[in-house]
């Protein structure tokens, strides 16, 4: 720094003083163009750290970059300060006290002090100084300690008034003992003592009596000890190290097979590192199920689920809208879920009716009707290699339907399941034709003495063919049906319906007439003395007492209202 600058931080002009101590307020004298240039260069150098910060008359420094109007006292208040930012700091003088951390209610009563004598002023009922009798909580007495004079109650402690701050307030443990943990620790440390000293008794006790050998013993004591350390804790996912107590988190859980593992052929589905995602099934060249694997790709998720409905739904209102029709899916998708279903049912009409159609002008119903291959021939292409015991050697087994429910679970010594016999609208099992559930088996026995007391004309059991023929016939007959009730709905006559309705009308509104006969004779009767309407069964109301209910109900600003009753 040059000299002037030292001479600017050494040595500042001060207006003087008065002999009674008074401050002039005269205003400072304008610096000079000098002046001026070395104290703005001291001003920079002390922004860029070059020169020390200035001092304030506490000893702190102020920040250089904080603008002179703020760190500066304006010369007609005092001249004689200097640049400080005591201003911006809490004032002692006006900070409200609060209560320090450890200051608490003090809980319980005195232990020392023993009152044989009743006060003035105390509890009429306990005999304490430091309560009324409206607010004593012990038990009232027959004669209380002002009159007996014996069983004064210990005062309680004089409760401090606190004046908590915002963080006093919120302090979870604000009056927490901490030897009550302390307690607590001692209490298990003594059950694990008693724990520990009973197992070596009983170490002992088998040692004297021979059942334990020395190097059985020693190591019970060393390895199957109840309490485990954490050096031999091996959790998935952490490493804990107790010399440093640190538990650190892993990567990933290394039981967790990595997507790129699933099969190390280089030409199954792709890996991609950077989004660490596998979209394709790794499986898909292995002849595996998707629904056997533990993992089938991001895609068999994805696609999963209401996800395929969606996608059509979206590519049918893309569609209807190129061809005028204003729908959107996020917009009215309501409006679009019944065009859709509406769209579906006329493309299935016309495709049937266009299949009858050329079944009509060409012919060949019968070769439609025909079974499969697999009811005709009794056999299939799927190739399965079974062993002498039943088990699947070759190829694979027919998939059985399971649900979440147990199934096959056999009990009471019953060779079938509840539900494997149906006869007369109940249910029942097979091995025994038994119609009480939880029951015990009784074999052949239970269905002989059902063939004698209901004997039944044995049917002879149909071929698979004729079985596919009527189930054919069946499907048939039903969309006969079907198509006859949508041309045949909107013809038909509902005159027998409305006459139905029409009585129905007329007993509700009798029915009405008696209920509201019934309450204006209740309410003539004493309050004290009306049945309960709760023990009424309560149903809910058809259509037709809706109805009634409506043309009885009285409308207060109907002006001919009170012309109805005459």
């Amino acid at each position: 720094m040059s000299s002037g600058m030292t001479e600017l931080l050494g040595t500042t002009e001060l207006p003087s003083a008065t002999s009674e101590g008074i401050v002039g307020l005269d205003e400072p004298k304008k610096m000079t163009r000098e002046d001026w240039r070395k104290k703005k260069e001291l001003e920079e150098q002390r922004k860029l750290g070059n020169a020390p910060a200035e001092v304030d008359e506490e000893g702190k420094d102020i920040n250089p970059h904080i603008p002179q109007y703020i760190s500066s006292v304006p010369w007609y208040i005092d001249p004689s300060k200097r640049p400080t930012l005591k201003h911006q700091r809490p004032q002692e003088e006006e900070e409200v006290p609060y209560s320090s951390i450890g200051e608490w209610y003090k809980r319980g009563v005195q232990e020392k002090a023993v009152t044989t004598k009743f006060r003035k002023g105390a509890c009429e009922n306990c005999g304490a100084v430091t309560h009324k009798k409206k607010d004593c909580l012990e038990r009232p007495r027959k004669v209380g300690a002002r009159f007996t004079g014996s069983g004064i109650a210990p005062d309680e402690h004089s409760q401090v008034l606190l004046d908590l701050d915002y963080d006093g307030k919120r302090d979870r443990w604000n009056g927490y003992d901490p030897e009550d943990h302390h307690r607590i620790v001692e209490e298990y440390a003594k059950v694990d003592l008693a724990k520990r000293t009973l197992k070596a008794q009983k170490l002992q006790d088998e040692l004297a009596s021979g059942k334990l050998d020395q190097t059985e013993w020693e190591h019970d004591s060393e390895d199957e000890d109840e309490d485990k350390y954490a050096d031999d804790i091996d959790m998935p996912g952490q490493n804990f190290d107790s010399k440093r107590r640190i538990t650190v988190r892993n990567l990933r859980i290394r039981e967790d097979t990595a997507k790129y593992l699933r099969n190390l052929d280089p030409n199954s589905a792709y890996y991609d590192p950077k989004t660490r995602a596998m979209r394709e099934n790794p499986y898909s060249n292995t002849g595996m199920n998707p629904d056997e694997v533990g993992y089938a790709g991001d895609n068999f998720a994805r696609y999963s689920g209401a996800t395929i409905t969606m996608a059509q739904t979206q590519l049918f209102a893309w569609e209807a809208y190129e061809r005028g029709s204003e729908v959107h899916l996020q917009a009215d998708p309501t409006k679009l879920e019944l065009l859709h279903l509406s769209f579906k049912d006329k493309k299935e009409d016309f495709k049937e009716q266009q299949r009858d159609s050329i079944l009509e002008k060409y012919g060949g119903q019968e070769h439609l009707d025909a079974p499969p291959r697999e009811l005709l021939l009794a056999q299939t292409e799927d190739y399965v290699e079974y062993s002498r015991h039943g088990a699947v050697l070759k190829g694979l087994e027919k998939a059985v339907v399971r649900s979440k429910y147990e199934e096959d679970v056999l009990i009471n010594n019953h060779m079938c399941i509840w539900g494997s016999y149906w006869k007369d609208g109940y249910w029942g099992y097979k091995c025994c034709h038994s119609m009480v559930k939880q029951s015990y088996c009784t074999g052949e026995t239970g269905i002989y003495c059902e063939d004698l007391t209901e004997p039944q004309e044995e049917e002879q059991p149909k071929t698979l063919l004729e079985m596919h023929r009527d189930k054919l016939m069946k499907e048939k007959k039903k969309k006969k049906k079907s198509k006859k009730n949508k041309k045949r709905g909107s013809d038909k006559s509902d005159s027998d319906d409305e006459e139905k309705k029409k009585e129905k009308l007329k007993k509700a509104l009798e029915a009405e007439d008696k209920h509201r006969q019934h309450i204006d004779a209740i309410m003539q009767i004493d309050e004290r003395k009306r049945p309960y309407s709760s023990l009424q069964e309560v149903k809910a109301p058809t259509e037709e007492e809706l109805e009634a209910f409506r043309m009885k109900r009285g409308r207060v600003d109907d002006p001919m209202a009170s012309f109805l009753d005459k």
